[in-house]
């Protein structure tokens, strides 16, 4: 797909980058079939190929309108487009670029301007966690609708205190620490008794993503560079001086934003090359798991029911990590069941999606929970697991099956062998 870009775009790191990925485009449509929001709506403008042209338009010099914002808007960035295309398009990147400009352009109405600034800094702030707390300690007395947003309070149990040869620097997130500690700390907990040191490098925060996905680059960028100037000093330092040997990530949103880091620093000169050393050393913990089975094995006492398996997009289309967690945890004796139909779908969480586009983010999250949990009584699995703290607690909200992260059920395993 050939495009002239407008005279403001020549030149420019965005305008090169757009032009590249377009340029790879063939309009053969086969993205639409796998496009949540295109099998809802049935609308060209809201599927890739569809929101592709919008924003070719755009950088054409076509002027935006606020129909162009809100078909950009509806798009989850799920990326299953990505893995379906066969001319390895890079959506993801286009759609980043393309939600900016617009954003520039159109300007929004004020109470949803409102809600985006909001959860921009809101989700990002220290004081969230405590804003989380008082929400648990009165969930009772919420509305439905914000009962959905708060988690019942979890204990997360101990830490581990014991060192080891091998370490891992852990992304504690910013919204995860509060909903769920117990993922983190049951992760530290699983390595552990692998032989693996988590490390906690003070300093670090939020992996970008909320605010960069709400068309803050700059603010998003400024996480990020204050994330590699946290783990940089345990990066330097080499394993055979004690230094880590990954970075791990156990919200696989955060994931695939992390190993994004060298490409969107790519420009910076003092950050760039470091932003590529992070990238090469983000790992999902699930890229962890051959060792961690290993390890375990003979270890773990697996629970006896069948256990319904999500996979995140971040997880399958983000990060193209398909088949790990099945394969390893049923060398475990874990029963993991995806989803009978539709594996491949988001479920509606997608960040901060549930709260922007609420009706199509429950619409996605019932159809989801149809295949994971099914209707009858006997085809209902013990709980449903997934990877992503987004989906975890958007899939609970639709459901009274629980709703873990897998290394929490490792974790849960690990323990009742003892």
């Amino acid at each position: 797909m050939q495009t002239a870009l407008a005279p403001e775009f020549q030149g420019t790191d965005a305008g090169r980058e757009a032009e590249a990925i377009l340029r790879k485009c063939v309009h053969c449509g086969f993205c639409t079939a796998t496009c949540p929001t295109y099998q809802l709506l049935g609308d060209e403008l809201d599927g890739p190929r569809g929101r592709i042209y919008l924003i070719k338009q755009v950088l054409e010099g076509h002027t935006p309108t606020r129909d162009t914002q809100v078909h950009l808007d509806r798009c989850l960035t799920c990326r299953n487009c990505e893995t379906t295309c066969p001319s390895g398009v890079q959506y993801g990147h286009l759609i980043d670029i393309g939600r900016q400009v617009v954003e520039a352009k159109v300007p929004r109405p004020p109470a949803e301007a409102r809600t985006r600034a909001w959860l921009r800094r809101g989700l990002t702030s220290p004081l969230f966690g405590p804003a989380m707390r008082l929400g648990q300690s009165v969930r009772g007395w919420l509305p439905a609708s914000l009962q959905a947003k708060v988690p019942e309070r979890r204990d997360a149990g101990a830490w581990p205190k014991r060192s080891h040869a091998r370490k891992v620097l852990l992304l504690e997130g910013c919204v995860q620490p509060s909903m769920a500690p117990s993922i983190n700390s049951a992760t530290a907990r699983v390595l552990d008794a692998a032989g693996i040191e988590c490390v906690l490098a003070r300093g670090q925060g939020c992996c970008g993503a909320v605010k960069f996905h709400l068309a803050d680059a700059e603010g998003g960028l400024r996480q990020m560079r204050a994330n590699i100037d946290a783990w940089w000093p345990h990066i330097e330092r080499g394993v055979a001086q004690g230094g880590v040997e990954a970075i791990v990530i156990n919200a696989s949103g955060c994931g695939a934003m992390v190993k994004d880091y060298g490409h969107l620093l790519r420009h910076d000169p003092r950050y760039a090359e470091r932003a590529e050393k992070v990238s090469a050393l983000a790992r999902d913990v699930s890229e962890l798991l051959p060792d961690i089975a290993d390890a375990l094995r003979g270890r773990v006492r697996a629970p006896a029911g069948t256990l319904a398996w999500h996979p995140p997009c971040t997880l399958q289309h983000g990060q193209r990590l398909r088949g790990g967690v099945e394969q390893h945890l049923g060398a475990l004796g874990f029963k993991l069941r995806p989803a009978a139909q539709e594996p491949h779908l988001c479920c509606g969480s997608a960040g901060t999606y549930s709260v922007l586009q609420p009706e199509l983010s429950v619409q996605l999250r019932d159809r989801k929970l149809g295949h994971l949990v099914g209707e009858r009584a006997a085809d209902r699995p013990a709980a449903v697991l997934s990877a992503n703290i987004g989906c975890i607690t958007h899939l609970q909200s639709g459901t009274d099956v629980p709703v873990r992260h897998w290394i929490e059920a490792l974790d849960e395993a690990l323990s009742a062998s003892k």
